[in-house]
């Protein structure tokens, strides 16, 4: 990258928006529905970005093709449907960041796993539905992360090279599929982690380890291609 970025692309979960606390509440919803125990939230946060058949895996301890796993997956889509935008929130700082973007003229949006079906109310419900330049979720392309098919249409829809964006995420293939799309990537590691994954191993470009660095950080890589 010789120039200012062309575009910041994010992941949402755990990267943009913390929405671990609505999952929390629609998973405990799930287990009181079946007279289970509660989990904690800190337990349950780390399984976020990993979708909710790894939320109900993890909750009941199942795993595909279990009896019932079908059923309480389909039963947890429904109550997320309904409580998907009640205490989510983006992460610190990152108000700031999106208006730092929009202010210099850098186009930016959102790349997940994500279906539309439940990204779409999450960013309507924030306001960002509006101020994103593009949102790409699987729903729009054949392969999902960490191919880099979402990161190139996201670059296509915007008018801008991948090689001149960042892809910002916090799981390793957010990293992989910016890394395989040419972008210069920044792992968010204050992101849903598990205790067994080391981010220091993804090959990021950059490593941050709460939202409010990003902002400095992207101030940074800016004032240096200018210069």
């Amino acid at each position: 990258m010789t120039t200012k970025p062309a575009s910041v692309l994010f992941d949402l979960d755990g990267t943009l928006i913390d929405t671990a606390p609505d999952f929390h509440w629609v998973i405990n919803q799930l287990l009181r529905e079946e007279q289970k125990q509660p989990v904690t939230y800190e337990y349950i946060r780390r399984f976020v970005s990993n979708g909710a058949r790894a939320m109900v895996a993890a909750a009941f301890g199942l795993k595909e093709g279990d009896e019932g796993f079908d059923n309480l997956h389909q039963r947890m889509l429904a109550l997320y449907l309904e409580h998907l935008d009640v205490d989510s929130k983006l992460f610190p700082g990152l108000n700031n960041c999106l208006n730092w973007l929009t202010e210099h003229d850098i186009p930016w949006g959102i790349v997940t796993n994500k279906p539309e079906l439940y990204t779409t109310p999450v960013m309507q419900g924030l306001g960002l539905a509006e101020k994103a330049s593009t949102v790409i979720c699987p729903d729009h392309v054949t392969e999902r992360k960490p191919h880099p098919e979402a990161l190139f249409l996201a670059c296509s829809e915007i008018g801008c090279k991948a090689e001149q964006s960042i892809y910002v995420g916090d799981h390793i293939r957010d990293i992989q599929a910016g890394n395989r799309a040419g972008m210069m990537t920044i792992a968010a590691t204050y992101g849903y982690l598990d205790a067994q994954e080391a981010p220091q191993d993804w090959l990021a470009d950059h490593y941050i380890e709460c939202a409010t660095e990003l902002q400095p950080l992207l101030q940074s890589i800016y004032t240096d291609l200018r210069t």
